[in-house]
């Protein structure tokens, strides 16, 4: 390949993804709708805490014990890139992907053992509408994930938001609990309420000292 013509195909090629990096914007993802959790360096990981909420059964019955919770990813440029390059490459359509700015994941954890199940993929445009939908129904194990991991940071994010915050999942369930459940469930919220108040006392106690012992 003759070098002058090799140096200018590299320097169309940098010229074109440097235009790419500047035009691309994520959308913005309304933050009274969605909890963001962390960003790497391809993409944004946010759930949806308005939605999230507990499973029913075909009877109206709230499970307790299964949250069913949305969540978006959003792309940065470079992952745009590389799933239009993936599919391109699989022979898959990317007709419409041109607005391409993330996926939606329709997830199912079960809480007690820490099993998720991704029931679907979307990938989305940036008006957050659906561009392609599967159903891998993959299942993955959180405690065989790493700390490190940026699933395994996700997902125990949203199990941390679960029991903080079950009333409020609760009233976002369209089912009911027995008598017994409910009175069960009110008890249970009590203790927790008393380990927060309790950690959120030795956290403040912890500070004050660090504090105290800074300005020795």
């Amino acid at each position: 390949m003759n070098k002058n013509w090799m140096y200018a195909f590299v320097l169309a090629a940098a010229l074109n993804f440097s235009n790419a990096e500047a035009a691309y914007t994520p959308p913005k993802v309304p933050e009274d709708i969605f909890q963001w959790v962390q960003s790497s360096e391809r993409m944004n990981y946010f759930f949806n805490k308005q939605e999230m909420c507990y499973a029913v059964d075909s009877k109206g019955h709230v499970d307790l014990d299964t949250l069913i919770v949305p969540v978006i990813k959003t792309y940065d440029h470079v992952q745009v890139e590389d799933v239009l390059m993936k599919r391109s490459w699989r022979m898959e359509s990317t007709d419409g992907f041109g607005g391409l700015a993330g996926e939606a994941n329709y997830l199912s954890i079960q809480i007690p053992t820490g099993v998720v199940t991704i029931n679907e993929v979307d990938f989305i445009d940036g008006h957050f509408w659906t561009l392609e939908k599967t159903t891998p129904g993959t299942k993955v194990v959180i405690s065989d994930l790493t700390e490190k991991s940026r699933d395994g940071i996700f997902y125990r994010a949203i199990l941390a938001y679960e029991e903080d915050h079950r009333t409020e999942i609760l009233s976002h369930t369209k089912g009911t609990l027995t008598e017994e459940e409910m009175e069960e469930f009110q008890k249970e919220e009590k203790r927790h309420a008393k380990i927060m108040k309790k950690r959120e006392k030795e956290r403040k106690e912890k500070e004050q000292r660090e504090k105290e012992q800074q300005g020795e």
